[in-house]
């Protein structure tokens, strides 16, 4: 096949237009046009020029061999990658018919691809999540943002879809994909009922609603395949045997031998990081950030994004990406940025108040959200590989302390927090952060010089975005879970450093951040593990 890059066309254009361009931009006639599959489509919508969406196609032509000796010296012209996947191996290669399966440890976005890639392989893989399936996990989460009420084992953070079920399901990501393991990803969600717009869009998301049903239904193939998900089934244990993983410990259930085990672990999974840091996994600490959400009224980023543009159906919410390097040092940058979305409560432990932010495919709330957090390195938090994990929760605790003891975030209007004065009524714009903001003065609720950077950061992000800094927006306290505080450092082969038969895996253990990188790594260590199994 051939690709064709940088097509422009006005985004209001007739479906015909894009095989018209197509057959001017490379001369041939209809006839000679077999098929033409859209790769990726972007928009440019700068003020100044005309709206348009910009297409990457792949295209099957007559003589096609030809066509691209006649097009060698254009850079818009060019073969087609092959960005199918490509399995390598499968079960019945494996010499020994009688070999324990692989476990997985967590059902996120790392965990569902692990085992449904080793499914599709024929190795049956058993998967256990201390979460509950998807729907009950959704009440319980509930059960916090509207009664107060958490459910330590079943929430934003533990269940079925992992962390990014509450999110703006984003799939997108900065990584390196040589091997196009994220189109796998795509590819799998459309299968299970994502919109068919996520595989070309340039920047896909799902939506919170959206995925439910969407993990359900890899949840089922995987089962279907011979696979085994089994809930609440928590490990608190694992039996490692001459530096090689033998089987683990199961909180209410026999032990599971295996050896060959996935630790597809979220970035909350604190007590299980424990555990492994007791039995002697090696791991160290890594940087991650802290921050407060801000919300603003969607359409002032719409206007200050899109300007003329803004409100355009065609292009929707408009997003951002914000990055300020303050004066003392720190880097402080916008985070997992949800257009017409809202905050929500993402605590997983008791009497700790973490935020995080969520949009629905629709992105049509009134306000926009996004983290604005500090980098922060092990240098501030001395003390191990887990003394990220004490640094977090101290400040989940102050957070707490600072909502009043109920759940309620800690809140302060931007412009109050800007002049270092406690707030005592919101403005014009309402936080959607549920069971409730509580309005103080955020200044203790981060060290002095997140505080520090985040007061030079607002003014500068201004410049970027007309009304960044308005006074009546509100910051909502406190984001800490931006990724995981330690990595469980895995070696060529995927595993550990110091136990045999040991993946570490996703954001838990260091090695992605979102959906899509975490689906990666779930592939890429699922591709591992089946080679182990066919080299034994």
């Amino acid at each position: 096949m051939i690709r064709i890059t940088e097509l422009r066309l006005p985004i209001s254009h007739a479906p015909e237009a894009l095989d018209e361009a197509i057959l001017k931009r490379l001369n041939i006639q209809a006839q000679d046009l077999i098929r033409v599959d859209v790769f990726k489509r972007s928009y440019d919508a700068r003020k100044n020029v005309a709206l348009a969406f910009i297409y990457t196609v792949d295209l099957s032509v007559k003589d096609e061999e030809k066509l691209l000796k006649q097009f060698a010296s254009d850079i818009h012209v060019r073969p087609s990658p092959d960005t199918s996947y490509h399995f390598v191996v499968n079960a019945s290669q494996v010499k020994s018919a009688s070999f324990e399966r692989p476990v997985i440890i967590g059902f996120g976005p790392c965990g569902i691809f692990a085992a449904l890639v080793l499914a599709q392989m024929g190795f049956k893989p058993i998967v256990l999540e201390r979460g509950k399936p998807v729907r009950e996990r959704t009440q319980d989460t509930w059960g916090l943002w509207r009664k107060n009420i958490l459910n330590p084992e079943s929430n934003v953070q533990f269940g079925e879809g992992g962390a990014g079920t509450f999110s703006d399901g984003k799939l997108w990501s900065q990584i390196k994909d040589p091997k196009f393991y994220g189109r796998k990803v795509i590819a799998e969600f459309i299968k299970a009922g994502a919109p068919e717009e996520i595989r070309y869009v340039a920047k896909p998301h799902i939506g919170t609603f959206r995925l439910v049903g969407v993990v359900e239904r890899m949840r089922q193939e995987i089962i279907e395949l011979g696979g085994e998900i089994r809930f609440s089934q928590k490990v608190i244990g694992f039996d490692i045997q001459n530096d090689q993983i033998a089987g683990v410990k199961i909180e209410g259930h026999p032990d599971l031998p295996a050896n060959h085990v996935v630790l597809a672990l979220g970035h909350s999974a604190r007590d299980t990081f424990e555990v492994l840091h007791a039995a002697g996994v090696y791991m160290e600490a890594k940087p991650f950030s802290v921050g407060f959400r801000i919300e603003h009224p969607q359409s002032l980023i719409d206007k200050a994004r899109l300007g003329p543009h803004a409100g355009n159906e065609l292009i929707g919410a408009a997003d951002y990406k914000l990055v300020h390097h303050a004066k003392n040092g720190r880097a402080v940058y916008s985070f997992c940025m949800c257009p017409g979305g809202t905050v929500v409560a993402a605590t997983s432990e008791p009497n700790r108040v973490v935020t995080n932010g969520m949009s629905q495919y629709s992105r049509n709330e009134r306000n926009a959200n996004a983290g604005i957090v500090v980098g922060i390195t092990p240098e501030d938090y001395p003390g191990g590989p887990l003394a990220g994990i004490e640094f977090q929760r101290a400040l989940e605790s102050k957070a707490y302390e600072l909502g009043g003891s109920t759940y309620e975030a800690p809140g302060q209007l931007v412009g109050d927090f800007l002049a270092g004065k406690a707030s005592t009524d919101f403005g014009s714009v309402m936080p959607s952060y549920k069971p409730g903001v509580h309005l103080t003065d955020l200044a203790d609720a981060l060290p002095a010089y997140a505080i520090e950077a985040i007061r030079e950061a607002i003014p500068a992000f201004e410049k970027q975005i007309k009304g960044f800094s308005m006074k009546d927006a509100v910051l909502t306290g406190i984001e800490t879970r931006t990724s995981s505080p330690l990595r469980i450092t895995r070696g060529a082969n995927f595993q550990s450093l110091n136990v045999k038969g040991l993946y570490p895996a996703g954001e838990g253990a260091g090695y992605a951040g979102g959906i899509l990188s975490a689906g990666v790594d779930g592939i890429k260590v699922a591709e591992a593990v089946a080679l182990d199994y066919l080299s034994q």
